[in-house]
């Protein structure tokens, strides 16, 4: 991609405000038409909100999207209607034992109105703070409780030289670890913050941070390329999407994917999940104390940190130099078989109208957010001025037409999402052969959420953070 390094967060404020309007407009008019017996919207079909079956992971993204709205516009009556649709129903996906997406779901709800409420940007009492901090720590100890354990890799820098890895397994089953996961295992930070543990058999109590962090190393270690090994495939911050394990013994066995190409090829927006989730992380465990850490994952933060930052700065550097269009926007997988055809795709901006692979910005979305988190904590006009000019580029690009939806009969804010594109879920418009013009829950929340962090950057106002 072509980065500019002369755009500056100051300078996007107006086009965010743009996305903030819409955003309310769009959220308010869904959270009317919306019946939530029907589910939960996941994406647009010809621009009207429908649902996809598979699990409720976005749920929190509709009520987070109401909250964000209303933070960045100062509107407490949007952000009132994010709490009470919270409260009213974000129950069941904190004690949801079946899945990996807590992190999604919760922290956009409950975690933004904490996070609201230590800002003093709403008010509060201290029966509504205990109900918001007792939603988190429970749902991050039921995250995980969905706990599968490896043999350690005490050998291994890309593992922090850990005597034992284990990771919170997707919703496939205890022997698959998800790439997206390393977005939503940030949950497990706030509960432990919060005092909180996993009590289980014997009355054992399981560290959350520990967890956390050992997820976020056994990622780096099976399912993230650092370009060093002698796989025939190994390209420096390539994810696969998914790693393999044996049951029986633990081991690791193979790499597979259920929404990319291939295992060796990169899925964008699962690329997307590891850039946001290994800059969030940094930026936590920052905050916290060397011996503290110590104490409770067991291993030397500096060589924790060391692990995080390598697997941040290769997938970044991958999206910058790989898989990005020049105007930083993905197309859904960088070896789909198709990409051929449209010549020189790097070299020129995206084209989400071709007829022979779809868009992803969504993973453009999530990505731009992680490039500009890894930046403020590698320095932005030091060694991460690459990363933050990058993520604002990316933001640039969102922030207008033709990703930005700014027709009043088009439900979505973000345009051009792909969900499931091999299982062809993803609408296709006739006389098209592939899909455009839609959206996601996750691509509008992702959206907004950029947008705050840049309104907040911009404005010099409190920075945009998931942990207390």
């Amino acid at each position: 991609m072509q980065i500019d390094h002369q755009v500056t967060a100051p300078s996007l404020r107006p086009a965010a405000e743009r996305v903030f309007n819409l955003a309310a407009r769009k959220a308010r008019a869904l959270d009317k038409s919306w019946d939530p017996a029907h589910g939960t919207p996941v994406f647009t079909v010809e621009g009207e909100y429908t649902t996809r079956g598979w699990t409720e992971w976005t749920q929190g993204f509709q009520y987070g999207c109401l909250i964000l709205a209303g933070d960045a516009l100062q509107d407490r009556k949007l952000i009132g209607l994010g709490q009470r649709r919270t409260l009213e129903n974000m129950l069941p996906h904190v004690t949801h034992i079946g899945v990996h997406d807590h992190g999604f779901n919760n922290l956009s709800t409950y975690g933004n109105l904490l996070r609201l409420l230590h800002e003093k940007r709403i008010d509060g009492n201290p029966d509504l703070q205990r109900l918001l901090e007792n939603a988190i720590a429970a749902s991050g100890a039921i995250q995980a409780a969905r706990w599968s354990g490896t043999p350690g890799r005490p050998e291994s820098k890309h593992a922090a030289n850990s005597a034992s890895l284990g990771y919170i397994y997707s919703f496939n089953g205890p022997h698959s670890l998800f790439i997206d996961t390393m977005r939503t295992t940030r949950i497990l930070g706030v509960a432990w913050q919060l005092g909180h543990s996993l009590m289980h058999e014997g009355d054992r109590s399981a560290n959350l941070l520990k967890r956390s962090v050992l997820h976020g190393l056994t990622t780096s270690q099976y399912i993230v390329f650092h370009g060093d090994s002698e796989h025939t495939y190994d390209v420096r911050g390539r994810t696969a999407h998914e790693g393999v394990f044996n049951r029986n013994d633990g081991a690791f066995r193979a790499r597979a994917t259920q929404q990319g190409y291939s295992p060796f090829s990169t899925w964008t927006r699962g690329l997307s999940w590891a850039i946001c989730g290994y800059a969030e992380e940094l930026e936590f465990f920052k905050t916290i104390p060397a011996k503290p850490f110590k104490d409770a994952v067991g291993l030397s933060k500096t060589d924790v940190l060391r692990v995080f930052e390598r697997c941040a700065k290769d997938t970044c550097d991958h999206f910058i130099n790989d898989v990005t269009a020049s105007d930083g926007i993905t197309y859904w997988d960088d070896g789909a078989p198709n990409l051929h055809q449209l010549g020189d795709w790097r070299g020129r901006p995206a084209d989400p109208y071709n007829d022979h692979e779809p868009v992803d910005a969504t993973a453009s979305a999530i990505a731009a957010q992680g490039l500009i988190r890894l930046g403020s904590y590698l320095g932005r006009s030091g060694k991460g001025k690459k990363y933050y000019q990058a993520g604002l580029t990316v933001a640039r690009t969102l922030f207008d037409e033709p990703y930005l939806s700014t027709k009043r009969d088009h439900q979505g804010l973000l345009l051009h999402s792909i969900y499931h594109w091999p299982n062809h879920w993803d609408h296709v418009p006739a006389g098209s052969k592939v899909a455009y013009g839609e959206s996601s829950m996750w691509g509008d929340y992702h959206l907004l959420e950029l947008a705050l962090l840049i309104q907040r950057l911009g404005d010099d106002g409190p920075y945009l953070k998931f942990f207390l």
